[in-house]
């Protein structure tokens, strides 16, 4: 049984076959004691009639068993009219003043004493406010005759019942069929879906019709087709870009070199300072790509140090201060004196600065300026590097540290590959950060490190 939706539509139709069918069990055995008690307690106060008005009649009990006893198969009961009787079926034992069975059904030898035990029970039978006798109920459980309307009224309350379980279950199957097709619709869509996405169309959209337990997968899976194309066409792009990066500086290297080979050009320091920095860029695309090779394989190693957060800021900052002079731009640190040495890897969160620090040079117009500052917050330490620029624009900022993600291209214009973010964010991230983007109050882009407890001393 591999369907779904047959499971489903079983078991709704078992489901309510329990139910009714246990309903129906108790539905019958409560109206036929319900109906038994009725009947009893019917036949009880006629049997009192009956005996009270033959001990008027008589003045005693002679004779009694003689005028019952062809009266009971099935017995009489008096109605309406003391002259007329009707058939009771009720089992009973009459008991005389002296304490003395006179009568029973099933019949039994008469005169029996009876003990005050056995009558706690028994109806009283009062005559001029004397107690003449007591009439005994029979325990017994009552049978009717196939013949009997009582026999024949129960039958007709099964038969009833019988018929409402099986329109019951008939229902219980029709809806179990609507319900088990309706449930499963969104899961065959999902299944379609997934072909449609293994053959390559990527995107593939289902309809989210409900907001339970199967709308929420359905929106996680049309969440994960857009991620899916999304990174699909981010990696083709970047597989692009990065070809591109690694055939400029190839295509350069191997244009002088055979220019050297064949003596069409002469080996000047220029030549050879602009082989060197070929070489350096096609190294530093190689080596980016390897770190985040390595970040993927959970594989980057880090040296953990006791780091004076304040000085590497400053030294991060020297390094950058003639690129940032030769582009006019203003490069300050800004960070309390008193900040705690923390335990980190000072060499990979400089590349971490190196990087955003490139990033926002890259987009700070001359006469702008670029900040590095940090301070304690609850719980860490927070590093931000913010910028004069014009922004992130809002549509790129959930992606902006997404590998392969290209956004505003006026912002990805330059020969970079567009994996420094990447790198900055896998490097923080290994050291148990976090790190973030945001648009400042005044324009600009503030990246945001926050290092978790990573306080080794004050």
């Amino acid at each position: 049984m591999r369907s779904i939706t047959l499971k489903l539509t079983l078991a709704f139709l078992i489901t309510s076959l329990i139910g009714t069918g246990l309903a129906a069990a108790l539905l019958h055995q409560q109206t036929r004691t319900a109906f038994n008690q009725f009947i009893l307690s019917s036949d009880e106060q006629n049997i009192v009639d009956t005996l009270l008005q033959y001990y008027q009649d008589h003045g005693s009990w002679e004779g009694v068993n003689t005028f019952l006893r062809p009266l009971y198969s099935p017995l009489i009961r008096a109605g309406q009219d003391r002259g007329s009787i009707r058939r009771l079926t009720q089992r009973f034992t009459l008991v005389n003043a002296e304490y003395r069975v006179l009568y029973t059904n099933p019949p039994e030898p008469p005169g029996r004493q009876v003990s005050n035990r056995e009558l706690e029970n028994a109806i009283p039978l009062k005559w001029n406010n004397e107690t003449i006798g007591w009439v005994l109920r029979s325990s017994r459980q009552q049978d009717w005759t196939a013949a009997s309307p009582e026999a024949e009224f129960l039958n007709r309350i099964n038969q009833i019942t019988l018929v409402s379980t099986l329109v019951a279950a008939a229902l219980a199957l029709l809806v179990g069929s609507v319900l088990a097709l309706t449930m499963t619709r969104s899961l065959r869509e999902l299944t379609e879906m997934t072909r449609e996405i293994a053959r390559g169309k990527l995107g593939a959209q289902v309809q989210v019709r409900t907001q339970d337990e199967l709308g929420i997968l359905a929106t996680s899976f049309n969440q994960m087709s857009l991620d899916l194309q999304r990174s699909t066409q981010a990696r083709k792009q970047m597989t692009a870009d990065i070809a591109h990066d690694l055939r400029s500086p190839i295509s350069v290297i191997s244009g002088y070199a055979e220019a050297l080979s064949d003596g069409k050009l002469p080996g000047t320091p220029e030549v050879f300072s602009i082989l060197h920095q070929e070489s350096l860029h096609l190294n530093r695309l190689v080596e980016d790509l390897r770190t985040l090779s390595l970040a993927d394989a959970g594989e980057l190693s880090l040296m953990f140090l006791p780091t004076d957060l304040r000085l590497l800021l400053e030294q991060t900052a020297a390094r950058h201060a003639l690129a940032a002079r030769q582009k006019g731009i203003s490069l300050q640190v800004e960070a309390p004196s008193g900040l705690p040495m923390v335990k980190i890897d000072p060499e990979r969160m400089a590349q971490v600065l190196a990087n955003l620090i490139s990033n926002a040079f890259r987009f700070t117009p001359a006469g702008g300026s670029v900040t590095l500052s940090a301070q304690t917050v609850p719980d860490g330490i927070q590093i931000e590097v913010s910028d004069t620029g014009s922004g992130i624009l809002p549509d790129d900022l959930p992606y902006i540290f997404d590998r392969f993600y290209r956004g505003d291209k006026s912002r990805q214009g330059s020969a970079e590959s567009g994996l420094g973010l990447a790198i900055a964010r896998s490097i923080v991230e290994a050291h148990g950060g976090k790190i973030s983007a945001r648009n400042g109050d005044q324009n600009g882009a503030v990246f945001s490190i926050f290092l978790p407890n990573p306080t080794i001393n004050p």
